[in-house]
């Protein structure tokens, strides 16, 4: 059985591994609460992001600041109104030359068939030993 939600996120991580935010914004809700959940700065795309004109900035900071060796999806889980993602991912830092690779986490949730919430998690400790 196929659920809408999961397959939006897919379409959302096919889309972010073209480089086409434009298509990542069309599954978002207008007023998207997104972030990568962090105590710490010091990694660029740390923070949150309010509406869905501010989520490029997002994925601007991760193409401008490392290269992606590594992004994949490898479990979906999903209820009424959430998905959540493990995910593996590799990056080297373009200042430093350093590279991280780990696990991350990512929940979605869903309102009236658009992503309304998106919390990311990674370790936080590797990331910004990358950019030091």
């Amino acid at each position: 059985m196929s659920d809408p939600k999961i397959e939006a996120v897919q379409r959302i991580y096919e889309a972010y591994g073209r480089g086409d935010v434009e298509a990542v914004l069309a599954e978002v809700a207008d007023d998207v609460d997104w972030a990568a959940a962090a105590a710490s700065t010091s990694v660029p795309w740390y923070g949150s992001h309010r509406g869905k004109g501010e989520v490029p900035r997002f994925f601007q900071e991760i193409g401008s600041n490392v290269e992606v060796t590594e992004f994949t999806p490898l479990s979906f889980t999903s209820n009424e109104t959430d998905v959540t993602v493990a995910v593996w991912w590799a990056f080297t830092v373009r200042s430093t030359g350093k590279t991280a690779a780990m696990h991350m986490q990512h929940w979605w949730r869903f309102a009236d068939g658009k992503v309304a919430y998106f919390r990311g998690s990674e370790d936080t400790e590797q990331s910004a030993a990358a950019f030091s």
